[in-house]
């Protein structure tokens, strides 16, 4: 009966002291591939609800692509207009690192300062990433406003 009750003792320790990678690993997987703009919202930073400003990407800025791969690296495809076409504007490649716990996600492109990003919503379909750099007064009222980035696959 004590060997049932320590190693019991000893099962429940190993499972509660283990912190679970895994979650971690399932999050960048959901991560991993084509991201493309589907909004940009800024919200008071007084209350972090009055929405001041949305905007949905023009046509050639809709075929943008925000890229990610499970080993950390990341490339931003941006296209811009000439004339009447959307065509390719150009690349950005880099490395990103994400923490699960605090959903604080960092991108470093290269050549490029890094800019830190708090996870909102990750799903497989949707990615919303709150801007923690950059930040502006929009509404005037002495608070920085949030920026919002919405994505889908």
């Amino acid at each position: 009966m004590k060997k049932q009750l320590l190693l019991f003792a000893f099962s429940a320790m190993a499972l509660t002291s283990c912190k679970d990678d895994n979650i971690e690993a399932y999050e960048l997987e959901m991560m991993s591939g084509d991201w493309k703009i589907s909004k940009i919202q800024t919200i008071s930073g007084k209350d972090n609800k009055t929405v001041l400003k949305t905007e949905t990407p023009s046509e050639c800025e809709a075929k943008n692509i925000l890229y990610f791969r499970t080993d950390y690296y990341t490339s931003n495809t941006f296209y811009s207009a000439v004339g009447l076409e959307c065509q390719l504007a150009g690349k950005t490649e880099g490395k990103y690192t994400y923490t699960e716990e605090s959903k604080l996600l960092s991108i470093k492109n290269d050549n490029d300062t890094e800019r830190l990003y708090r996870v909102e919503v990750l799903t497989s379909q949707d990615l919303k990433l709150a801007q923690l750099f950059a930040a502006s007064d929009l509404n005037n009222d002495g608070t920085d406003d949030l920026i919002y980035v919405t994505y889908k696959r």
